[in-house]
């Protein structure tokens, strides 16, 4: 047995399979179940009752967190004129037009958001094919094409969780990490509930949030009583 299955083991311990937590007993869980030797992310699963086939069901949107994502995110801005000066202020890693296509053509993307101003989105649709894969392209739908980037930049750095539907009708994304502890893990999930749950579609019918669970980076999932979720 290796020492990865054997952490992963004590953690499942502590899970009875069967069982759907409540959330705040279900935090605490994950806070005591970190035993990786780096601080993992805390991620949430939520499977919506809705047709992701379907335009007006294609949900997507980012939620500010309360205690941030507890990582650096590393920015890169389309911009020219006086937003290159605004983005590079308010914390920008890289900021620019043509050179910053270039760079994405050579595969240098060493950033984990993209944000543009409208005006440039004609330059991002150069490389649309390569930073769409990676989930990278900038979207009016969480925020990331305006012209505001100084202040979506500030938003990015301090903690934005981003959430898109997937192919299965799932929103997967990071909100915390283990080290912030059962309450801070807790007002973040809350955080990112109550934003799918404002982006229930009014196309949707029956049950809206079906299932969710939590995990670690490491760790077994802990599935949640979804009653109180709705």
């Amino acid at each position: 047995m290796t020492k990865r299955s054997k952490r992963y083991t004590a953690s499942a311990e502590k899970v009875e399979a069967d069982k759907k937590y409540g959330l705040k007993e279900a935090c605490s869980i994950i806070a005591e179940s970190g035993t990786a030797k780096f601080d993992e992310a805390v991620d949430v699963v939520v499977h919506l009752g809705v047709d992701p086939r379907k335009a007006d069901q294609n949900i997507r949107g980012s939620v500010d967190l309360p205690n941030g994502l507890g990582k650096t995110v590393k920015i890169a801005v389309f911009a020219k004129g006086d937003k290159v000066e605004e983005a590079k202020a308010a914390g920008a890693d890289i900021v620019g037009s043509d050179e910053l296509v270039e760079m994405i053509q050579k595969g240098e993307m060493n950033f984990d958001k993209v944000v543009a101003t409208p005006d440039m989105m004609a330059q991002v649709g150069k490389v649309g094919k390569l930073l769409g894969p990676r989930g990278l392209m900038p979207s009016p739908k969480v925020g990331t094409v305006t012209a505001d980037v100084a202040g979506i930049v500030t938003k990015l750095k301090a903690g934005v969780a981003e959430y898109k539907l997937d192919k299965e009708g799932a929103v997967h994304t990071s909100v915390a990490r283990v080290s912030f502890g059962a309450d801070k893990i807790k007002e973040n999930v809350d955080a990112l509930i109550g934003a799918i749950n404002r982006a229930k579609p009014q196309s949707s019918k029956g049950i809206y949030i079906k299932s969710a669970a939590l995990a670690t980076t490491m760790g077994p999932g802990v599935r949640l009583d979804v009653s109180e979720l709705r």
